[in-house]
């Protein structure tokens, strides 16, 4: 069975990387989906965040990186699958995530959303405060990837 996950990765953090882990032990095959936002300004451009995405699931085989724009049940419907996975780390996480996979299921009622709660570690972890550590020069060391922590380093020295 394959799954899908979706989200803006910018950038990809350790709680995320829980998340794909996890779910590589349970589906056959995972797609973790680069979500092309019009209305977001991201850090990285889309192809910046599937390739560190890339690097940082190297370890993974059954795990493919890709990107898509519209609608996650579109996108989902396109790749055969009718899972799509959402990371929890707190309430408010949960809300938002249950309107998204309620909408979901209207207007597709094929696709079925899976909530995994992040690991307790990375409760506190989101990208927009690891750009932040970033940016006031703070460690993100053990916050995001290796190959992310370098490369976000390096966009922040520009």
């Amino acid at each position: 069975m394959k799954a899908i996950y979706p989200g803006s990765f910018d950038p990809v953090t350790n709680g995320h990387m829980d998340i794909i882990e996890r779910a590589a032990k349970v589906f056959d095959e995972v797609v973790v989906a680069v979500a092309v936002n019009l209305e977001k300004e991201p850090m990285f451009s889309t192809e910046e965040r599937v390739d560190l995405l890339e690097k940082a699931c190297r370890h993974l085989a059954n795990v493919r990186v890709d990107y898509f724009r519209g609608l996650t049940v579109n996108y989902a419907r396109k790749q055969g699958s009718t899972i799509v996975i959402k990371g929890l780390r707190a309430v408010s996480d949960f809300e938002f995530e249950l309107q998204q996979a309620l909408m979901n299921k209207r207007l597709d009622g094929s696709v079925e959303t899976m909530f995994m709660m992040t690991s307790a570690e990375h409760l506190f972890l989101s990208s927009s405060m690891v750009k932040q550590l970033a940016e006031f020069g703070a460690s993100i060391t053990g916050l995001v990837p290796p190959v992310v922590e370098e490369r976000l380093l390096e966009k922040i020295k520009r």
